[in-house]
């Protein structure tokens, strides 16, 4: 991505951050998937306690009375929930300490880009506001609307990162020319908008779903679908309407994209991405929605809106990568 292939430290920590954030949604997906979003009923701590028990015998024998606004009233204590639970914050914590590196290192941009580190510092808040609003998530028994909001602020929080990164790349890469360069955006803001909706659409199939395991039970696994509702179809009818954009997309970027360039690159890793996050829904329709499928179709769609986002972002690189920042050089903010 840059000439000489070389990365300061605060570009380094802020793509490890990216990473780490895009991992931590796949894990709340595992978390929501397994059903594991109450394996700890309380918050910070974990029954009371900062290191979770491994068997009932470490409980209270009233736990169940106890945590029984929680819905813990007819539930026992399950260790692989618990501990799934847990791991989930302590990722979540991690990259609090991540994301406090990244706003360290972006100090010295305070004499050449000061957005990069008010960016950086912005995203530092809004990862302290994510692990509160995952208190409230807590707190409110996983109500369904408090789930959306916690995945729609982790979406703005990676793409506040995405372009808190890639503009410290200033006058380092090299775009090239793109034709029909307003459709595309006007493509490209559609389509982010388009995966939104969808996104949003399908924390509310999820929602239907958490209500037929519950009524149906786990055994009845392969009937689930045939119980869903009107919003799994338009989910599924949107998503064929948000191929074809992407497709049409592909067509009209490499009619005046350079094949070797940036921008081809990641117009194929999206459409790729795309297929894949539609055949994972399409086996979870004809599998019985099979539980390792779920976070992996959740995180698929929030890496595409990444990519639309950095591909946004390198059409319009005379105002991302613009000259009218200074870079620092390489004895400032490199590794040694």
């Amino acid at each position: 991505m840059s000439k000489g292939n070389k990365y300061n430290r605060f570009q380094k920590s802020g793509i490890v951050t990216i990473v780490a954030v895009y991992l931590l949604i796949l894990v709340g997906g595992i978390v929501r998937s397994t059903g594991s979003g109450m394996g700890c009923p309380d918050w910070p701590k974990c029954f009371g306690s900062w290191v979770p028990p491994t068997e009932v015998s470490q409980l209270p024998s009233d736990y169940q009375q106890v945590y029984h606004d929680r819905g813990y009233a007819e539930v026992e204590f399950n260790v692989y929930k618990t501990w799934t639970e847990y791991l989930n914050r302590l990722l979540g914590a991690l990259i609090g300490i991540f994301v406090f590196i990244t706003l360290l290192y972006s100090i010295p941009y305070l004499k050449s880009d000061k957005v990069i580190f008010y960016l950086s510092l912005l995203s530092f808040i809004l990862v302290g506001f994510q692990g509160w609003l995952g208190s409230v998530v807590v707190a409110t028994n996983l109500a369904p609307w408090m789930v959306t909001i916690h995945m729609l602020v982790a979406i703005v929080i990676v793409c506040i990162l995405i372009y808190t990164v890639a503009r410290s790349f200033t006058g380092k890469v090299a775009v090239g020319t793109v034709a029909n360069k307003p459709l595309l955006n006007k493509l490209l803001l559609f389509l982010v908008t388009a995966s939104l909706i969808q996104i949003v659409l399908g924390t509310q199939v999820r929602e239907t779903i958490d209500e037929i395991a519950l009524a149906l039970g786990e055994s009845q696994r392969i009937n689930w679908i045939g119980q869903l509702g009107t919003s799994f179809y338009i989910h599924r009818t949107f998503s064929t309407l948000i191929l074809f954009a992407h497709v049409y997309l592909f067509y009209t970027l490499m009619k005046g994209t350079a094949r070797e360039g940036m921008i081809y690159f990641y117009t194929k890793l999206l459409l790729i991405t795309i297929i894949a996050e539609i055949i994972a829904g399409v086996g979870m329709a004809y599998f019985g929605i099979p539980a390792f499928l779920q976070p992996v179709h959740l995180l698929l769609a929030v890496v595409a809106i990444g990519i639309q986002f950095i591909l946004l972002l390198l059409l319009n690189q005379e105002k991302v990568f613009s000259n009218t920042a200074v870079s620092l050089t390489d004895k400032q903010l490199s590794y040694r």
